[in-house]
């Protein structure tokens, strides 16, 4: 279950997002990534967990993020700045736990991901996506205690949440927020999302602002 944002906390988060957002550029290795000159809150999640679609809806364009029926494709940081003036960036992580990839893809991802986590001081949050059909799976635990160690505080946010029934979604958000009070560096609401009918759209605006605050 998610915390309630106020309607004034809603609608300062969609003109922030009506505004201008704009991919900056692509790291496949940490020398490529921008300086950390403003707030930066990173998108985490399995591969074919719908991370590119909830950015373009979360921006409200529909091809600020490229999107792909190949799990995997993304394997670089990128990043998006977010206002005019600037007032914060996203940051697309590449996507984990895809079964075919191959072992040493799997090791440059946990190093570049590590790394970056570690070392970038203007990192206030990551949001770990989970398919809300399938809840919390052990390469999502992964990350989870990546951040945890990183002391990088992150929220869960559920994918997919049309996906199925009411009492379904619920006992998912039961579960996930139940596993989430147990992490240290975990946020202890989550939030409920679908790119495809917008459901939480507006929250998950208000929850990167309110993490860059």
């Amino acid at each position: 279950m998610a915390d309630a944002f106020t309607p004034e906390a809603i609608e300062a988060a969609r003109k922030i997002f009506a505004g201008p957002v704009s991919f900056l550029k692509s790291a496949p290795t940490l020398e490529f990534i921008p300086d950390a000159s403003v707030p930066e809150v990173a998108f985490a999640g399995r591969s074919n967990v719908g991370k590119s679609s909830l950015l373009n809806a979360l921006a409200g364009r529909n091809a600020l993020a490229r999107t792909s029926n190949t799990p995997g494709r993304t394997q670089e940081l990128n990043f998006f700045d977010v206002g005019a003036p600037l007032a914060f960036r996203l940051v697309d992580m590449p996507g984990y736990g895809f079964a075919k990839a191959p072992k040493d893809m799997v090791k440059k991802w946990r190093f570049l991901v590590n790394d970056f986590l570690r070392g970038r001081q203007e990192l206030k949050r990551a949001l770990v996506l989970i398919d809300a059909r399938h809840g919390i799976k052990d390469v999502d635990r992964e990350i989870m205690e990546m951040l945890d160690k990183a002391a990088v505080s992150y929220r869960l946010v559920l994918t997919k949440a049309d996906k199925i029934k009411p009492t379904e979604l619920a006992e998912v958000a039961a579960s996930t927020a139940e596993e989430a009070r147990k992490r240290p560096a975990a946020h202890p609401d989550i939030l409920e999302t679908s790119s495809e009918t917008g459901l939480g759209i507006p929250e998950l605006r208000a929850a990167v602002v309110e993490a860059i605050g």
